[in-house]
């Protein structure tokens, strides 16, 4: 039994099996940057973790395999978890640090993305039940509205954070190059290189300037091809 009561699961494939999942051009190349600056952001957090990747991971489907990794979690002795993946590289170690003292407080917490799922999960035990999770609709638009419409009808309120993106497939590559914070330098690189024989425009924000020194290393996000 562990003396912490959270702990954070990194609920993420290898960069090879997501060229295979998300097959477009330097897909590997862009989820071996993702995997390393997750893994960094969440050890700086300093919240102890599991990565649990497809070589860990038990189930024939994804809602199997990802609630078999949660009940796998709290079983090393944890009272909350927090789940991210490795798709969204504008999340931060401050979101994780706040996700976890927020748990203190809330029995769940939601990273909404812009696909209509979430990034990441902060989830107390007591509002964790297997066969209900088993029969949630992941990999779908309709997962978040599902799980508010959901923990609204016991009355359980969510407390959510602020909407970032996944990156599931090239447009989203390109809506995280054009937003262009908190990316890190290696990340900007890749995407660039994706882009280049296309004609897009890049806006290069003031914002993203006046942040740049920011998290900037290499640092992981919401479960893989989790669209809620």
């Amino acid at each position: 039994m562990t003396n912490q009561k959270t702990a954070i699961l990194i609920f993420a494939n290898s960069a090879q099996q997501e060229a295979v999942n998300k097959p477009f051009r330097k897909s590997s190349a862009i989820f071996d940057v993702l995997n390393k600056q997750t893994l960094q952001k969440v050890k700086r957090s300093k919240l102890p973790y599991f990565l649990i990747s497809e070589e860990e991971q038990k189930g024939e489907t994804f809602g199997e395999r990802y609630t078999n990794a949660i009940q796998f979690v709290y079983d090393q002795g944890f009272e909350n978890v927090i789940t991210v993946g490795n798709d969204t590289p504008q999340l931060q170690t401050s979101q994780l640090i706040e996700t976890a003292k927020k748990l203190e407080e809330n029995p769940i917490i939601l990273g909404p993305s812009k696909d209509g799922g979430y990034y990441m999960m902060g989830l107390n035990k007591s509002q964790f039940n297997l066969e209900t999770f088993l029969n949630l609709p992941w990999q779908t638009s309709q997962l978040t509205k599902h799980i508010s419409r959901l923990l609204s009808a016991r009355k359980i309120k969510i407390v959510f954070l602020k909407m970032l993106t996944d990156i599931d497939n090239i447009s989203d590559a390109k809506s995280v190059l054009n937003d262009f914070r908190n990316i890190s330098s290696a990340l900007r690189k890749i995407l660039l290189s994706l882009f280049s024989s296309e004609k897009i425009i890049i806006s290069y924000s003031p914002f993203f300037f006046q942040n740049s020194s920011e998290e900037i290393n290499y640092n992981k996000g919401s479960p893989l091809l989790l669209h809620i």
